[in-house]
């Protein structure tokens, strides 16, 4: 088969299409035939292994996993022997971080990691759901306790996880504040956000402007920035962000919230959990993926490079249909 390898940490030049052996399911495993697959954050930082966790845990002078790509939708081919809920023909989607090999024709996935795709959505929108969708939910309802009528704040909204909350967050009664570059504004517009700013012409931490629950795709200012800008209960969450900016939360947000009403808090992903969920939303028709630019497996190179630049708007996706 088919796949994208990477044997070195770099650039997207490091990525070589190739043609490796197809996997075989273990008995807790399922087989699918890739149709779609998604690029996301952690693809791009473990293709650099920017940081020493990266290297610590995935492999410290080269990366253990050579296929990167972990959100997925396809078709069952086969199946292990004590997968019972999946059979043969079976349209699925699901996040393999952890595991990734997405950047293939086939890869063997745990039949716990995957959900049944709903017939009316397509293979590139299930792709686009699994972790973009997952930190939305649980960043703003989970531990963000969002609630009627609160005024949110997404920073990095342009992108795959915020054009997830911007659809969440009004399902709530939420007024939403979008922050990314000029370029995304009239997109963000078109998205349903009640205002929007452009981060290079305003810094809305000093504006004076607070905010009952700011989502954080981006992490690219102090903890302290971040808290001046909440209500006096105001709730901070980001979804990710460098380790100098993580342990903030972890050593900072604790004396926060013990000098005020304020929470700085982290989300911790908890893969698949409301794919269901999603299901619900995507055919009331309360929830639909934004989707960029199509590419080609052999393109990922190219897909890659332009992830790097930020200036895609929802979710870029690989197709292999």
């Amino acid at each position: 088969m088919k796949a994208i390898v990477c044997e070195k940490y770099g650039s997207p030049d490091v990525l070589e299409l190739r043609e490796v052996a197809k996997p075989t399911p273990k008995d807790d495993e399922v087989l699918v035939k890739i149709h779609a697959v998604s690029i996301n954050d952690w693809d791009w930082g473990l293709l650099q292994g920017s940081t020493l966790v990266d290297r610590l845990l995935f492999g410290f002078f080269r990366p253990r996993h050579a296929i990167l790509g972990s959100d997925i939708a396809g078709r069952i081919e086969a199946v292990g022997k004590n997968v019972t809920q999946f059979r043969t023909g079976d349209d699925v989607f699901g996040d393999l971080s952890g595991r990734w090999g997405g950047f293939a024709e086939y890869v063997c996935a745990p039949h716990t990691a995957l959900a049944l795709k709903p017939p009316s959505m397509t293979f590139p929108e299930a792709a686009s759901i699994p972790q973009a969708a997952m930190l939305a939910i649980q960043g703003l309802r989970d531990i963000g306790g969002i609630e009627q009528g609160d005024k949110v704040l997404i920073n990095g909204a342009g992108g795959g996880v915020g054009t997830f909350a911007i659809q969440i967050a009004k399902l709530y009664g939420a007024e939403v504040t979008g922050v990314d570059s000029s370029a995304k504004l009239d997109f963000m517009r078109s998205l349903g956000f009640d205002k929007v700013i452009d981060y290079t012409q305003q810094d809305f931490t000093r504006s004076g402007t607070c905010y009952d629950l700011i989502l954080d795709v981006k992490t690219n200012r102090s903890l302290l920035d971040y808290a001046r800008a909440l209500s006096p209960a105001g709730r901070y969450v980001t979804v990710g962000g460098s380790m100098a900016r993580l342990l903030q939360i972890l050593l900072i947000g604790p004396l926060i919230a013990m000098t005020s009403k304020k929470t700085m808090r982290l989300v911790v992903l908890k893969p698949n959990k409301d794919l269901a969920y999603v299901n619900e939303l995507f055919e009331a028709g309360k929830v639909k993926p934004v989707l960029d630019k199509f590419h080609a497996l052999s393109e990922v190179p190219e897909a890659m490079r332009y992830f790097g630049t930020a200036n895609h708007k929802g979710k870029l996706v690989i197709t292999l249909e």
